[in-house]
């Protein structure tokens, strides 16, 4: 959906409601095979006020009380570096909404092939979240290989997620395990949220293990010859893989006004090896 898409023809201005133009516009998005999700999000894009694109998608309105506290760094001295003990972390970009910060000297290269030498015996075909079951499946949408280490598996793992809980200021056992994912030539990721949606069936049983994930930690683990950037196609940022840096973002409701669209670039050239890290509302078990 383009820019250009989301603004339905009216020569009344946005502000008095819910017009026939705009109604016809979502029926006509509708039609096309357009989510209410993906029109929320494209509207909010170009300006739309959240609660009229809410009653124009027969949406329900977002949570009152956001959560009192949400994985962050502590930012307040605008710090260029991070100092997490045993590693200087380097803050290289950040936007406020949606909440992403780009990181730089997350992992050693040396730490990065440890973990690629741990997990690579165990690959095997990427599987998603099957919210309709609670449990998984093969997408069509994610060409990868990948596995996931138990939480605290090996010496590497741990460290990582210590350094993680140090960064984030969030505890190691509200984190899932590290998944671990290899992304060969054309393979990619689809855009995609990695909240658990409300209302599918599968979601109280997902939910029951931790709470909803509030925050997930990309971290590169090498750099493909070319492609496989992690994408957030509604606000326009592609970042790039280096080895040992990380993206992170946050999302306080499981809802597409986060605007937490990400996805990974197809890979032109070479292989790409990332690590995923989500973190929940409470302990993961």
């Amino acid at each position: 959906m383009s820019s250009q898409e989301t603004q339905p023809s009216s020569d009344q201005p946005l502000a008095t409601g819910l017009t026939p133009e705009l109604m016809q516009w979502v029926s006509e998005q509708s039609a096309a095979g357009n989510t209410p999700a993906q029109m929320l999000s494209a509207m909010l894009a170009v300006g739309w006020s959240e609660e009229l694109a809410r009653k124009a998608l027969n949406l329900p309105p977002p949570p009152a009380n956001p959560p009192a506290a949400m994985p962050e760094p502590d930012l307040a001295a605008q710090p260029c570096t991070l100092d997490l003990g045993d590693r200087q972390v380097h803050l290289l970009a950040s936007i406020d909404h949606p909440r992403v910060l780009v990181l730089g000297n997350l992992l050693s290269h040396d730490e990065c092939q440890a973990i690629i030498d741990a997990a690579q015996p165990r690959l095997a075909r990427s599987l998603t979240v099957a919210t309709q079951s609670g449990g998984e499946e093969v997408n069509a949408s994610r060409t990868s290989q990948g596995m996931f280490f138990q939480r605290g598996e090996n010496e590497v793992v741990r460290r990582l997620e210590q350094r993680i809980a140090r960064l984030l200021r969030w505890p190691v056992e509200n984190g899932e395990g590290l998944q671990v994912l290899c992304y060969g030539p054309g393979a990619e990721y689809k855009p995609h949220h990695d909240y658990f949606t409300p209302g599918e069936p599968g979601t109280p049983s997902l939910l029951a293990r931790g709470g909803q994930r509030v925050a997930t930690v990309v971290i590169y683990l090498n750099e493909p010859e070319g492609g496989g950037g992690t994408t957030f196609p509604e606000i326009g940022l592609q970042v790039v893989p280096r080895r040992g840096n990380a993206v992170f973002f946050s999302y306080e409701r499981p809802d597409p006004a986060t605007r937490t669209l990400h996805g990974g670039a197809p890979v032109q050239a070479g292989e790409k090896w990332i690590a995923t890290k989500w973190l929940r509302e409470r302990e993961f078990d």
